[in-house]
């Protein structure tokens, strides 16, 4: 499942592809949120990102990594 992270004021935002379902994704952010920490995911291979809850911007989950490419998609 692909993950977009938005940090305020940087214009390109954080993009990853995750193993893990939304539900945990969202579980994670808002637990990092109401801790006032940061945010760590990993993503499919291994590649951690972590964020300060302080400049997260947002956090969207949906899509799956799987890119179609021709006319019969």
């Amino acid at each position: 499942m692909e993950v977009k992270i938005g940090v305020q004021n940087v214009a390109r935002e954080i993009v990853l592809d995750s193993a893990q379902s939304a539900d945990e994704v969202a579980a994670l952010v808002e637990a990092a949120v109401a801790a006032g920490g940061t945010l760590r995911l990993t993503d499919a291979s291994g590649r951690s990102v972590v964020v300060p809850t302080t400049v997260l911007g947002y956090v969207e989950t949906g899509g799956s990594g799987e890119r179609r490419v021709g006319f019969g998609s």
